[in-house]
């Protein structure tokens, strides 16, 4: 059976983008007949200030892997030793390559049925979804895929797992985890239910009585310590930015969709945005004193967060999907794009140019010397946003230029041309590229910065603009936009 990586977008930290992306899995149930039904049957409780996970296996293995194991992004560091706690005796749990395993301390099968201890609490991962966001009420969100796990003929052989499972057949499946809440129902895609039961749900589920709102078309879930114009901001404006994208490219697959806010704090020194877009579901997390009060900047980068968060409705989530970790750049520098237009659209006094000469900058720096396909095995994930963004600004000059169209444009026929099986690869990208500038030149030159990196990135981008027409011009080698 083979199981598939979630999608884990935009995240904000001192105002700088830095996450990834990847596809997400489809299937979910809240059938409870499913569990046990060859599969890991997981129950998540909590009890009071325990949390615990009890886990009956399916099978008799000496170790199981965890298939999210992203490690912290400020430490880089794994976050389940520090933060799990394994009680059964004979059973640990540690780092073992690239991802947290259980294993039995003897060597033979670890017991069918082992319990965890957990600790909840926030925590910013490396280009995957945060395994909980903690609301300052004591509200706490779990993320359903952080309980899966991959069973293993040694533990030693999680060294050979691949970094990226895109399209890499495991044994096993996705887990069917039961939630319950000994203090009263928990909320699972937007319904109260006192225990719920699904398989690969890709959600968050809530635990406690946060307050939710429905309107214009989402359901909102916001910390009540959120600062108030913050809240006001996000529950008005996405829905405005979610109703342009839906004039450009149709409405977005699936249910309207549930925003959930979750707020860290007034840290001091600090303006902090993360979150996250999985199907029918927008996560977002905010901290420190610079988000206090609503200054232009502040509000500036709330919006373009907004922007790209609902942006991956259409290409990223529910839309189009690329197909491995290291194409993250397709739909993370698309999301930025969009963003951007959609902003300008909405608002004429945005400045666009500023945020794309961001994206151009940030770009060149990355990509110096270093193939961009690779930057997320380097922490380096911006790469994929920025340049993205900038291979995003070629393509629509390209288009621009055969039919007099936008990104949107792009992005549409795209969506018309791949929308079948919902991936939209690196060779269907660069193909589209190639047949509207009919220069194949073009494509060539991205290949070589994303596969084998490129000493003078300015000059290539520089290059890439010239032929296609993105106004801009070169003052001591920099690649200024105009």
């Amino acid at each position: 059976m083979r199981l598939k990586t979630a999608l884990i977008c935009a995240a904000l930290v001192g105002f700088s983008t830095v996450a990834a992306c990847a596809s997400p899995a489809v299937v979910a149930s809240q059938d409870p007949s499913m569990a046990g039904d060859g599969r890991v049957d997981v129950s998540v409780e909590r009890n009071g200030d325990r949390w615990t996970a009890e886990y009956v296996l399916d099978r008799d293995a000496p170790a199981w892997a965890f298939f999210r194991s992203a490690l912290l992004r400020e430490s880089r560091q794994p976050w389940r030793p520090a933060w799990w706690r394994v009680e059964t005796p004979g059973v640990v749990l540690e780092r073992i390559g690239d991802y947290d395993v259980l294993r039995s301390t003897d060597g033979g099968p670890v017991p069918r049925n082992v319990r965890i201890a957990m600790t909840p609490r926030p925590g910013d991962l490396e280009a995957e979804y945060d395994p909980a966001l903690v609301f300052s009420d004591g509200t706490v969100a779990l993320f359903s895929g952080q309980f899966d796990v991959i069973p293993l003929e040694s533990a030693a052989a999680a060294r050979a797992l691949p970094r990226d499972l895109n399209g890499v057949d495991v044994p096993g499946g996705p887990a069917s985890v039961t939630w319950r809440d000994r203090a009263g129902p928990v909320l699972f895609k937007g319904e109260r239910a006192p225990q719920v039961t699904a398989v690969d749900a890709q959600t968050y589920v809530l635990f406690g009585d946060a307050t939710t709102r429905r309107g214009e078309g989402i359901t909102t879930v916001i910390d009540p310590g959120l600062p108030r114009w913050l809240g006001d901001e996000l529950a008005g404006f996405t829905p405005r930015v979610m109703a342009y994208y839906a004039q450009r490219l149709g409405r977005a697959q699936g249910e309207a969709p549930t925003l959930m806010v979750s707020w860290t704090g007034p840290t001091r020194s600090l303006s902090s945005m993360g979150g996250s877009v999985l199907p029918g579901l927008i996560s977002m997390n905010f901290e420190g004193e610079g988000v206090l009060a609503p200054d232009a900047q502040a509000l500036a980068r709330a919006h373009w967060f907004i922007g790209h968060e609902a942006a991956h409705f259409w290409l990223g989530s529910q839309g189009l999907k690329y197909q491995y970790a290291r194409e993250a750049w397709i739909t993370e520098g698309g999301a930025d794009l969009m963003a951007v237009r959609a902003l300008k659209a909405i608002n004429p006094a945005y400045d666009d140019r500023a945020e794309l000469q961001r994206e151009v900058d940030d770009c060149i720096t990355l990509a110096a010397g270093k193939p961009v396909a690779s930057a997320g095995d380097r922490g380096d994930n911006r790469a994929y946003y920025a340049c993205g963004a900038v291979w995003g600004l070629v393509i629509e000059a390209a288009e621009r230029r055969a039919g007099g169209g936008d990104f949107f444009d792009v992005v549409a026929d795209f969506q018309r041309r791949d929308n079948d099986d919902g991936v939209l690869s690196r060779d269907e990208w660069l193909g589209a590229l190639t047949r509207l500038s009919r220069d194949p030149t073009l494509a060539n030159d991205i290949s070589t910065m994303l596969d084998q990196g490129v000493a003078n990135p300015s000059a290539v981008i520089a290059r890439l603009f010239q032929r296609t027409g993105v106004a801009f011009r070169l003052d001591n080698g920099r690649v200024i936009l105009i």
